[in-house]
């Protein structure tokens, strides 16, 4: 169930062709042919919005990006709203455009992938269209698995 989970997930991103490298419990590693790029995502293990979000762990040997945190969330957020990621006691306020959102900087995504190795889970706030609250919270069981056999997959890239 998990494996067809992540699956239909990593269709969702597009690509001319996709491998998939492995389900590490809650997460997935998938490599794309074209353009080169090797990420880990997840589902939410609960969502506050309507919409399918995930969040991933990507490189990207052309674009010089290595195990770079992306989310799209689950929901609208007001355009005024932030987004803070926060892992155990660690908070990261992430860039966001629409459902989009993502870690500022190299320095940013280090020190996020760093608190990600070391939590249980995760999760995403912000404020949705109309004032509203809500928040993504994932598992972070496989995790690092996943986000270390994505960067080696690349590696060569």
């Amino acid at each position: 169930m998990r494996l067809a989970a992540l699956l239909i997930l990593a269709t969702a991103v597009p690509a001319s062709a996709r491998d998939t490298i492995g389900v590490y419990k809650g997460w997935g590693a998938f490599r794309d042919a074209s353009p080169p790029r090797c990420y880990a995502i997840a589902r939410p293990v609960m969502a506050g919005g309507r919409s399918s979000g995930f969040a991933s762990v990507a490189t990207w040997p052309k674009r010089g990006l290595r195990a770079s945190l992306y989310v799209r969330l689950s929901r609208e957020r007001d355009r005024s709203a932030g987004v803070t990621l926060t892992v155990g006691e660690r908070r990261f306020a992430l860039v966001a455009n629409g459902l989009d959102a993502w870690a500022g900087d190299a320095p940013s995504d280090r020190a996020i992938v760093a608190a990600m190795r070391s939590g249980r889970s995760m999760s995403v706030e912000a404020v949705g269209v109309g004032g509203r609250p809500f928040v993504d919270v994932y598992t972070l069981s496989g995790g690092a698995t996943a986000i270390d056999v994505a960067v080696l997959a690349c590696s060569g890239g």
